[in-house]
């Protein structure tokens, strides 16, 4: 018999491009070994985030390099074994590659949403591209929120609070963060005028050869004497378009503004811990929140 506790857990996306006849077009992929058309999705590694499965499998299966947005949906069967699988879905936009045939996956089809509906060998699948044509694409804009890394305790820190860098835990995490966040193609970078918070970004803006912008009004302290000032701030970068920019802020900062934002826009937060070193995906329309998704630190 199955154990029932084991869940084999895989990422894909909806990976889509724009079409001047269509909109956008979607690709799926023909799997030989199975004779089937899906979208492109692969079981997670030991100790991987879903998203980060999600975009290694959709350029291992496709070619193409992916730029993630915002999630999609779970979708849930048994496998031949009888062991359940649990599929999570992102909506991902190709940048840039071109097919390559390999034994998973020989043949790639780039569909209108309708015509590929009717092509894919699976209900799941079916019910994926449905969500994802329920939001227009074109038009949707990502925006990253990071609540810092770690940084001991005050308690530990003699100096002047601001000036107080990451632990040794915390530069773990930076460290990680440079590889999750180019997924979601961050290229603008801002953070809170504390140490920790610049520190936080610091190894992706090495990577990336970029500047970060100090945001004085998104620290936990300007933030109490001025919160209308902070939540200005953050919906006027989340409604930049042409570029996606992350900005990194404090535990006392990103909660109340992300609630104040999605109560003005009708939007349902999922669960979360906000723990340090946390991500916020955050897809806006006309500088409205439609979507917020949380990545919390695996470290």
């Amino acid at each position: 018999m199955p154990d029932p506790t084991r869940i084999v857990w895989a990422g894909g996306g909806v990976l889509w491009k724009p079409s001047k006849s269509a909109g956008v077009k979607v690709a799926l992929v023909h799997r030989p070994s199975y004779d089937d058309w899906s979208l492109p999705k692969g079981k997670a590694e030991p100790g991987e985030i879903l998203p980060v499965t999600a975009a290694r499998e959709i350029v291992e299966e496709t070619g193409y390099e992916a730029r993630m947005g915002h999630y999609l949906q779970t979708v849930g069967y048994k496998l031949g074994s009888g062991v359940p699988k649990r599929v999570s879905y992102w909506a991902v936009e190709a940048v840039g590659g071109s097919f390559r045939a390999s034994r998973e996956c020989d043949d790639l089809k780039w569909l209108p949403i309708p015509e590929a509906i009717n092509k894919v060998s699976y209900a799941a699948d079916e019910a994926v591209l449905h969500t994802f044509a329920a939001r227009p694409i074109l038009e949707l804009h990502t925006m990253v929120v990071v609540r810092h890394a770690w940084a001991g305790t005050p308690e530990n820190w003699a100096s002047d609070d601001r000036d107080r860098p990451l632990d040794k835990r915390g530069t773990k995490q930076a460290a990680a963060l440079a590889k999750l966040l180019p997924l979601f193609g961050v290229h603008r970078l801002h953070a809170a005028d504390m140490l920790r918070c610049m520190q936080t970004l610091m190894p992706l803006a090495e990577a990336l050869r970029a500047e970060i912008k100090p945001e004085p009004t998104l620290s936990e302290v300007a933030f109490a004497a001025d919160p209308e000032a902070g939540y200005e701030r953050i919906r006027k970068l989340g409604n930049k378009t042409g570029a996606i920019h992350a900005v990194c802020s404090q535990g006392r900062v990103i909660p109340p503004v992300l609630r104040r934002w999605a109560n003005v826009d009708g939007v349902r937060l999922p669960d979360s811990d906000n723990g340090k070193g946390s991500v916020w995906i955050l897809t806006t329309h006309d500088g409205d929140l439609i979507a917020a998704d949380y990545i919390p630190s695996t470290i």
